[in-house]
């Protein structure tokens, strides 16, 4: 499982430990990810994403993770949020054509 959000696409960052004697050693900055689990309307179930907490308040600001994955080009998205959201497109349109009643 990478370090990465699928969402804002932060990842892993480098930099230096600095002493007070301004000795620098390597270090890594982890993004903050939280592994949080999303309701689809479309599905009718709980996806379960590991996402930074500023991705969880991108899809908080779309409305939703259906609202997020619609409104996002698909060349943006990693393989498994593709499929995901080609699911979703799937089941909008069963329910569209279903009649009402």
């Amino acid at each position: 499982m990478s370090r990465r959000c699928p969402v804002t696409g932060k990842g892993v960052q480098v930099g230096h430990n600095v002493s007070h004697a301004n000795n620098k050693t390597k270090r890594r900055f982890l993004p903050n990810l939280q592994q949080h689990r999303l309701y689809s309307e479309a599905l009718g179930r709980s996806i379960r994403l590991r996402l930074s907490v500023q991705g969880l308040r991108t899809i908080d600001k779309y409305g939703g993770l259906d609202a997020w994955l619609l409104a996002t080009k698909p060349g943006r998205l990693p393989r498994d949020l593709r499929r995901l959201r080609e699911r979703i497109e799937a089941a909008r349109t069963r329910s569209e054509e279903a009649p009402a009643g």
